[in-house]
């Protein structure tokens, strides 16, 4: 077929094929019946296409079936951070290291029992599991019978609803929480089964140190030819692009450097193609931005009193000549609500509270790759001075207009994937 017809329905297909990979980029796991039904429906109908795709350019597995597709994703930057679980929207607080725990012990109750299970009864599958002397031995212990406890234990479980691995057929967690009730959930063995994403199983992992033991987890193979070097180069590379706010040259090695300056032209077109991220190319680095913005966690700027105090201090730190201690940013809030509290919350104003403001603005700014944490204090990043408010420019007669307020736009540099 050829003509007009073919043109459309060829890009027909693209389109379709674009929306199922950004919908596996924001939600690794998709269920038949989940909030993307849809687009699971178009991964399945495109999944030789994407996991060619994904495993010859990032070197992610793409499994699907009748139930759910799951892309085993491994991130570029292995100890980042930024990217914390939450119980449901964006606005909850991130997992803690309690929970993180308590989640891969509840994984593990789960694989073992049955096609149901009550909330009570895998709570003291995972209190048996938590007397294991190794996790006594690194401090963890869990009773459940504190209701802080209880009240992690639910949001390991809401999440897994949320991921599908579960389905609630009776009953609710602020029930168990207060110890009023409990609840029953189906088990989606099938989901559960894709929820690991490492290469290698925990258990055959040699290394004592936290981040040896995640190379050792993630590593695919020797690197013992050019060719397997130059791949491996190419994944981290693009594994960035695809996950990170921003990559910047100075973060790379030489050898990453040469081979991203020899084929910058290749990689960005190819995850064009793919996602429709738009790549954008600075002096420091690359951002691929997102046009549809909706690949995000964390948006700047974004509406809400917590928005506009980030923005404000991503002007204030875009003019810093060096690293700023976070008590010289709660004394900067202090004075701009003076100036802006009227716009903002009632609890955002009281006496006190400038350091919890100005933490959750620099988690933000951070996870976004506009400013760095270091010992001597927050030291910005290049990207944060698209941020910066620029002098009043006078204009002249026969003079070109300037905008009077700023150099640069405001705008996000990059949405956070």
């Amino acid at each position: 077929m050829s003509g007009p017809l073919a043109e459309v329905l060829d890009g027909q297909r693209q389109a379709d094929l674009q929306k199922a990979a950004r919908a596996l980029l924001k939600q690794p796991l998709l269920t038949a019946d989940g909030p993307y039904a849809d687009e699971f429906k178009l991964v399945r109908r495109h999944a030789v296409e994407l996991r060619e795709w994904f495993e010859r350019n990032v070197g992610w597995t793409l499994r699907t079936d009748a139930d759910a597709a799951r892309l085993r994703k491994t991130p570029g930057t292995l100890t980042d951070a930024t990217h914390p679980a939450r119980e449901a929207a964006r606005s909850a607080l991130p997992f803690t290291r309690r929970r993180y725990v308590l989640l891969c012990l509840a994984l593990a109750a789960l694989e073992r029992g049955e096609s149901q299970v009550a909330l009570g009864r895998l709570a003291e599958q995972v209190v048996l599991a938590a007397a294991d002397p190794e996790l006594v031995a690194a401090g963890i212990t869990f009773t459940l019978e504190r209701r802080d406890e209880r009240l992690d234990l639910a949001a390991v479980v809401r999440l897994l609803l949320r991921l599908g691995v579960l389905r609630r057929v009776v009953g609710d967690e602020d029930a168990y929480v207060s110890g009023s009730g409990d609840v029953l959930y189906d088990v989606r063995r099938r989901v559960l089964a894709g929820m690991p994403a490492t290469l290698r199983g925990p258990s055959t992992v040699e290394a004592d140190g936290f981040e040896e033991r995640l190379v050792e987890m993630t590593a695919s193979t020797v690197l013992d030819s050019d060719e397997l070097r130059f791949r491996a180069i190419r994944w981290k590379l693009t594994r960035v692009l695809l996950d990170d706010p921003v990559l910047y040259y100075d973060d790379l090695t030489d050898d990453e450097l040469a081979y991203l300056t020899r084929q910058r032209g290749f990689i960005t077109a190819r995850i064009n193609e793919l996602s429709g991220l738009v790549p954008e190319v600075r002096a420091e680095g690359i951002a691929m931005v997102d046009p549809m913005d909706d690949l995000t966690d964390a948006r700047m700027p974004e509406q809400g009193t917590h928005g506009h105090i980030t923005l404000l201090l991503a002007g204030h730190l875009a003019r810093a000549d060096g690293p700023v201690e976070p008590a010289e940013l709660a004394v900067r809030v202090r004075e701009l609500a003076a100036e802006h509290g009227g716009f903002w919350s009632k609890s955002a104003r009281e006496p006190g509270a400038e350091p919890e403001l100005v933490e959750q603005a620099l988690a933000r700014l951070v996870a976004l790759g506009l400013a760095e944490r270091t010992e001597g204090g927050v030291v910005p990043r290049p990207a944060l001075a698209r941020y910066a408010v620029g002098e009043p420019v006078v204009r002249e007669p026969g003079r070109a207009r300037r905008s009077a307020t700023t150099e640069q736009p405001v705008q996000p540099v990059q949405d956070e994937r």
